[in-house]
């Protein structure tokens, strides 16, 4: 696994490494009041990226148009907001990253569904 999937893939692991970590630390604490903002990281993070990296290595001139580039890029900058944006709006300290992480995420996976419906062809990027 190389290139765009490669790094969707890892991301996807240090996604849940840190879903993880942070699941045991509510655990140990009893409290799991920001278990929106970890349900979140583990979705988004993990299942997600998981899936985008085994596109992406499955039809990987998929990978190599603009679009998939634009995705990737959407779709770290929507996770990197969207889950402290979370844990903002819990402890209520603002709502405006969790929007804006909310948007870039909706907009990267209509990015990819466009990847999809054009079947990977790099001609059309």
């Amino acid at each position: 696994m190389r290139g765009l999937p490669y790094y969707f893939m890892t991301l996807a692991v240090v996604s849940i490494l840190i879903g993880m970590g942070w699941g045991i630390q509510m655990s140990v604490t009893m409290d799991h009041s920001m278990h929106p903002a970890h349900a979140h990281l583990n979705l988004i993070g993990w299942v997600g990226f998981a899936i985008f990296a085994f596109y992406y290595h499955l039809v990987p001139a998929a990978a190599d148009t603009v679009i998939a580039k634009i995705h990737f890029a959407l779709a770290v900058v929507g996770l990197v907001l969207i889950v402290p944006g979370i844990v903002m709006a819990l402890n209520q300290t603002g709502e405006t990253l969790a929007k804006l992480g909310s948007v870039l995420t909706v907009l990267s996976l209509l990015c990819f569904g466009i990847v999809v419906v054009r079947g990977g062809s790099a001609s059309s990027a």
